[in-house]
């Protein structure tokens, strides 16, 4: 490629148009160039050799600038990672029941779980995305024992659970959190 565009002081985007064997057609090849930076890992791989820089290339037939069809891949780029933990962590993998509508239901029902576990990691105000696997681990599981305390149920949670005052801004900030909810799911206020 002769012609780069510089999208800022690390970045430059370009495109060509190419047949390759066994096409019918030429595509659309789109370039990104990296700098390689000291104290930061560059994303893109050693396509060709070119000291100080690293590349990806999309290939498509989306007729956007080349920029946006890179921030559109890079938004969709992790999604094979949040398959893997549907397959992995929550077990929708391997199961086939004999009915279609089951198996979609059955399937929904994790989806709801995922989701259900990332809201709760936005209303505990977590640092950063966790795994459901590790919000499991490190959040979920510790030793605890309902109770009751007057004529209230409590659950009573271990001390020796690696750190409960640890949590203890975190089962705060989940306690306080405001789910929104519909306008028409809102009671009304008497007057």
């Amino acid at each position: 490629m002769e012609q780069w565009r510089e999208v800022d002081e690390n970045f430059a985007v370009g495109e060509f148009r190419l047949r390759l064997h066994g096409w019918n057609v030429e595509r659309r090849f789109v370039a990104i160039r990296e700098r390689v930076r000291e104290g930061r890992d560059s994303v893109g791989r050693k396509l060709i050799d070119v000291p100080g820089y690293t590349f990806r290339v999309f290939v498509t037939s989306c007729p956007d600038a080349p920029e946006e069809i890179w921030r559109d891949y890079n938004r969709r780029a992790d999604m094979e990672n949040r398959i893997a933990e549907l397959k992995h962590d929550l077990g929708a993998d391997g199961f086939c029941l004999k009915e279609f509508f089951a198996t979609e239901a059955a399937f929904r029902a994790v989806l709801l779980l995922f989701n259900l576990l990332a809201e709760f990691q936005r209303a505990a105000a977590l640092p950063s995305y966790r795994a459901p696997a590790t919000v499991r681990m490190q959040v979920r599981t510790c030793r605890a024992i309902l109770g009751r305390a007057g004529r209230r149920l409590v659950v009573h949670l271990s001390q020796s659970w690696g750190g409960l005052k640890s949590r203890i801004p975190l089962l705060d900030s989940i306690l306080t959190c405001e789910f929104p909810t519909s306008p028409k799911l809102t009671p009304a206020l008497e007057t």
